[in-house]
C-alpha cells in the first residue's frame, strides 16, 4: 500500500524548477533534461510531482532543513517564466533562491555547468524567466545535451531523443544535478561548482 508522504509544514523557502515541454511526445527529448532531473529528485525525496499549481506540476519536499517547491512548468518551454514567476510571487521567493535546471546544447551530453547567475545563453525558457522577472540573478544547473550537428535544424535537435549511448551519460548527469541541487540549497554552491563544473 502506498502511503503519501505528509506535506512539510511552513512555506517553501526555495524553488527548484526544471524546464521542459509537458506533452508525452516530448518526454525523453533533449529539451526535457530539466523535467528528467525533477523526476529523479522527486523520487529520491519520496514525493510525487503531480499537484497542479502555479501553471506547473508541483510537489513540496524537504532538502536538509529547507522546504522546497519542485516545479515542472506546463506552459511549454518558451513561456516558462509565467509559471516560475507565479510561484515566486506567491511564496515571495527571490531569484537567488530559485534554482533553474535546463538543457544546454553547448555542452557534451553528461556535462554540467553550474552558475550563480547570468544571461539566458540563448535558451528561450531562461530568456522568458529573466524577461518576466526582470532579474538574471537565478542560480542554474545546465545539463549538456550535445552540440547540434551541422545538418540539423535547432528546433529539431532539441526535440530529438537521446541515443542509447547518450542515455548512460545523461543518467549520470541527472544524478549529479540532483546532488548539486542538495548542495546549493544547503548554501554550498561553490562546492557544487567545484565538483560538477
Amino acid at each position: 500500500m502506498f502511503f503519501k508522504k505528509k506535506e512539510p509544514l511552513g512555506a517553501a523557502e526555495y524553488i527548484i524548477a526544471g524546464l521542459g515541454n509537458p506533452d508525452r511526445k516530448y518526454e525523453n527529448t533533449r529539451h526535457n533534461a530539466g523535467f528528467m532531473t525533477i523526476d529523479c529528485l522527486s523520487e529520491q525525496l519520496g514525493v510525487r510531482t503531480d499537484r497542479i499549481k502555479y501553471k506547473s506540476l508541483c510537489a513540496t519536499a524537504v532538502i536538509g532543513d529547507k522546504k522546497v517547491l519542485l516545479m515542472k512548468p506546463s506552459t511549454y518551454m518558451n513561456n516558462s517564466g509565467l509559471a516560475v514567476n507565479e510561484a515566486m510571487s506567491f511564496f515571495k521567493i527571490p531569484p537567488e533562491k530559485t534554482i533553474i535546471i535546463l538543457d544546454d546544447i553547448s555542452l557534451d551530453v553528461g556535462r554540467l555547468r553550474i552558475r550563480r547567475k547570468g544571461s539566458d545563453g540563448g535558451h528561450n525558457g531562461m530568456k522568458n524567466i529573466i524577461y518576466l522577472s526582470g532579474s538574471d540573478q537565478f542560480p542554474r544547473i545546465k545539463i549538456g545535451v550535445g552540440k547540434k550537428p551541422e545538418q540539423w535544424d535547432l528546433a529539431d535537435w532539441v526535440l530529438s531523443s537521446f541515443t542509447l549511448t547518450e542515455q548512460k551519460a545523461l543518467h549520470t548527469a541527472v544524478d549529479n544535478a540532483c546532488e548539486a541541487v542538495r548542495l546549493m540549497v544547503g548554501g554550498q554552491t561553490d562546492k557544487a561548482m567545484n565538483l560538477y563544473n
